[in-house]
């Protein structure tokens, strides 16, 4: 389906939504009843809106500010130079659209109900699980069990995170169920993710629930989903993009170069530096000079600045964004292995994400093949005196987790997991985490704040309202 018309269906979409997860602040009758709203959108056209908001959640501000508390980005000028500061309050944070595109999940899963259509509901379910992973995620509790039915529940109770994540499971479970039904309607013509490929749904549903094992540190669990999860590139869930302007330009491209050149970039990050470390390192099996470079440029935005590749690298306009990948599932089974004690196949693992990158694959696009080196690794490279063991770790366990704790940061560049991993690593054990600097103060940022329109409509928020430095549970 043409892009630009997909833009403007979401549009049309967002304003007739359920708004589900966030009170409402007009309670007349006259104004919920709005005569020239849409009505009735038919399954396929929900679809296609659905996963534009799906898709834009990934890549939106709140994706900035995570990279940027993640040490990944600096944020240079204007707002982002606040984000950087740690300067935020309830006015920075919003659940729109993430609520609404939410709420357009279940009301797939209602249509295709009537139609008895299983594989499309199960997609439904998926991007219902994305989006308030993402929530959960970043604000710790927040609206699930009531966040669908604003007349029964205009202001929705707050779950306990860890119930959230208990929920988001069974709604992976049913999506997998009816991912796995002999037939079902097609929608391939509506599906600009896998183009209707129940099968690569079904996978990237798989890592889905190995990456929230992860966060909650069952490491078995994480293990035997990611077993069935996306097994190769090729099941990458990339969000794709184009060349027109305002109409189908990866955001972080709009945003880098067209809209606030300069209000970040990556002089004072953590992550060139750690990179530069790396390449500069006694490690002959590991050459990422080409990723460094397809991550980053010199001197596109200011003279003599570290900039966001914007040219011929990671952040082109038409660079496809990654969602779910094969080598974040391989990533989840190293380190779940690894933490379980199982330093062969956690070893394993590891390697079949260097054997890609040594390919020069990474989401969706080719690195170059100079300064491209990713030999197999070997158990005796993270002894004592191995030549992947920098920080010249005791164990070959706590060196192993190490290097797939770096690999998973250094992928994750402008994906809100790298701040999930960040947070996570203070509590996962062994112990294992990256010497990230603090911008300013002595505080790093552990969570975003409840939005003001939520604190404003809806009673239910926790009180009193957790600042940006308080853990969220599964964290603490």
């Amino acid at each position: 389906m043409n892009k630009a018309l997909i833009h403007k269906l979401f549009a049309s979409l967002l304003t007739v939504s359920l708004l589900s997860g966030c009170s409402q602040v007009f309670d007349e009758p006259t104004i919920q009843s709005n005569p020239n709203a849409v009505t009735d959108v038919d399954i396929a056209t929900l679809l296609s809106g659905t996963l534009v908001g799906v898709t834009i959640l990934h890549e939106d501000t709140d994706v900035r500010i995570a990279a940027i508390w993640a040490g990944q980005l600096n944020g240079l000028s204007r707002q982002h130079q606040g984000y950087a500061d740690y300067i935020v309050s309830a006015q920075n944070f919003s659940w729109n659209p993430l609520y609404p595109a939410a709420s357009q999940t279940r009301l797939i899963q209602t249509k295709a109900d009537a139609v008895g259509d299983k594989w499309t509901k199960g997609v439904g379910q998926v991007l219902e699980a994305l989006l308030i992973a993402k929530a959960t995620a970043l604000y710790g509790d927040v609206p699930y069990s009531q966040a669908f039915d604003d007349v029964k529940y205009p202001t929705p109770v707050f779950d306990k995170q860890a119930d959230v994540y208990t929920a988001l499971q069974t709604t992976l479970d049913n999506a997998i169920q009816n991912l796995s039904a002999t037939s079902g309607l097609a929608f391939a013509n509506q599906d600009f993710i896998y183009k209707g490929d129940v099968t690569k749904w079904k996978a990237a549903a798989y890592t889905l629930k190995a990456r929230l094992f992860l966060h909650v540190g069952n490491y078995a669990k994480a293990v035997e989903s990611a077993a069935s999860g996306i097994s190769s590139t090729a099941g990458d869930a990339l969000a794709p993009h184009g060349t027109s302007q305002g109409i189908d330009y990866n955001q972080n491209y709009d945003f880098f170069r067209v809209n606030r050149p300069g209000d970040t970039g990556f002089d004072g990050a953590y992550l060139p530096i750690l990179m530069q470390s790396r390449i500069k390192s006694a490690n002959t099996k590991t050459d990422e000079t080409a990723l460094y470079n397809h991550y980053f440029k010199v001197g596109v935005i200011g003279t003599g600045t570290l900039d966001p590749n914007v040219v011929d690298g990671a952040f082109t306009s038409n660079a496809p964004h990654p969602i779910l990948t094969y080598y974040e599932n391989q990533l989840i089974l190293a380190e779940a292995q690894a933490r379980l004690g199982d330093t062969a196949k956690a070893l394993a693992a590891l390697n079949l994400v260097r054997s890609g990158l040594a390919g020069g694959a990474i989401n969706g696009k080719t690195l170059s093949a100079t300064g491209r080196k990713y030999d197999a690794y070997v158990l005796d490279d993270f002894g004592p005196a191995g030549l992947a063991n920098p920080t010249k770790a005791t164990t070959v366990q706590t060196a192993l987790l190490y290097e797939i704790v770096v690999q998973r940061y250094i992928f994750f560049l402008m994906q809100y997991e790298a701040f999930n991993d960040v947070r996570r690593m203070a509590k996962a054990t062994p112990v294992v985490q990256l010497t990230i600097p603090l911008y300013v103060g002595s505080q790093k940022p552990a969570r975003f704040i409840y939005p003001q329109g939520e604190i404003n409509t809806n009673p239910n928020v926790p009180k009193p309202i957790a600042d940006q430095f308080q853990k969220i549970p599964i964290f603490q």
